[in-house]
């Protein structure tokens, strides 16, 4: 018996990943060591002190229950303080904060929540694909526009389309940035708060790498613009600050009508956060800066590895100490999903293809930071000798 995929499933683009993948599985049958600077999975374990306050509260039966989609008090008041001690942004834990499984799950949903079929969305390329994803899915039309080098992977406001920027209902916006790691400061955000009100277009600022980087030049949030809580939200995520990937915990914080409105749409398709994880975010966030510290120390040497080894083989690089990746061109004559078959295929290492982010990532890779100093070493001494 056959069942036929909805239509939705079916816009879904070539997966790019398909023909490695099974390279990569050809090569372990063999008992060849593969290594993976794929994926953005910090390597280093949650620390101690939060997995406690998780085992403590989820030995707590009153913690069993349905948790509310709308979050645990003690967990939007957590986001609350650490907004205001952060970025130095206040936020009503009441009415400007929800939790989400994983900022992913928000990036998908807040299509869902305002995307009606044939409206547009306006998404960066290269970038996350669940911004494009979830507009597909929520019946939306995608809008491109690049995010190029020379800009230092910024846009130009003023370069949209005014008639798109009309029917547009959300623009997507990510900085830090994966995959390229640029950074932006409070005049670019500020652009963006003056583009969203003479358009009437909600601003969905997606920022999962707030505290991953080195140096005093501290990452800001989109709420510190002048305005900015008039016209979006900001999606952050315990993920990547805190080794929390695999707890899917996050929150959206910024306009309260948008945040009930995603409440409104989260109550009829999750029911919440299980409150054991909630309590021990609360515990990750009320000591972030020992956390930031212990994780970027580590970042930056890893970083400082891969930009030597760069360098020694001669392929440039964006030159940022932001996120938990390197954003490397590929060398002249190859594409840049050749190149990442060529380093698997040669190194037994994996690299991501920058096309993988969409057509402006093309020329190209991803190198993820989230691997053990030896293992990233091993990885990085393959390729200087292929290379």
């Amino acid at each position: 018996m056959q069942f036929e995929e909805s239509e939705r499933l079916k816009m879904l683009p070539p997966y790019l990943f398909a023909e490695m993948d099974e390279i990569i599985n050809r090569k372990k049958e063999k008992g060849l060591d593969v290594i993976s600077l794929g994926i953005g999975d910090p390597d280093i374990p949650t620390s101690n002190d939060i997995i406690e306050v998780l085992c403590r509260e989820a030995n707590n039966p009153e913690n069993h229950r349905y948790p509310s989609s709308y979050g645990l008090k003690i967990f939007n008041e957590a986001v609350s303080r650490f907004y205001y001690e952060r970025f130095n942004v206040t936020l009503n834990p009441d009415r400007e904060v929800i939790p989400l499984i994983g900022s992913k799950e928000g990036i998908a949903n807040i299509a869902y929540t305002f995307i009606n079929p044939g409206d547009y969305a306006i998404i960066t390329s290269p970038s996350y694909l669940v911004y494009k994803i979830g507009t597909m899915f929520a019946g939306g039309i995608p809008y491109t526009i690049p995010l190029e080098e020379k800009n230092n992977f910024l846009f130009n406001i003023n370069d949209i389309d005014s008639e798109i920027a009309k029917k547009a209902k959300i623009l997507y916006i990510n900085y830090p940035n994966n995959p390229t790691s640029a950074v932006c400061d409070i005049n670019f955000f500020e652009k963006i708060v003056d583009f969203a009100e003479k358009n009437k277009i909600i601003i969905c600022h997606d920022n999962a790498y707030s505290d991953t980087y080195w140096g005093n030049n501290k990452p800001m949030s989109f709420l510190n613009a002048g305005g900015a809580k008039y016209v979006g939200i900001e999606l952050n995520s315990l993920s990547k600050t805190f080794n929390m990937t695999g707890w899917r915990i996050g929150y959206a914080v910024g306009n309260e009508e948008i945040i009930r409105s995603l409440g409104k749409y989260k109550t009829n398709v999750d029911s919440g956060v299980f409150n054991a994880i909630q309590y021990a975010a609360v515990k990750a966030l009320e000591n972030y800066r020992k956390h930031t510290e212990y994780n970027n120390k580590i970042y930056n040497k890893r970083r400082e590895m891969v930009k030597k080894a760069l360098d020694d083989i001669g392929i440039d690089y964006y030159n940022s100490n932001a996120t938990i990746y390197v954003w490397a061109k590929v060398p002249q004559g190859f594409t840049s999903e050749s190149f990442s078959k060529m380093i698997l295929d040669r190194a037994n290492v994996v690299v991501t293809p920058g096309s993988a982010f969409g057509e402006y990532g093309e020329g190209y890779i991803r190198i993820s930071l989230t691997i053990t100093d030896s293992r990233l070493e091993e990885a990085l001494n393959r390729i200087r000798n292929v290379l």
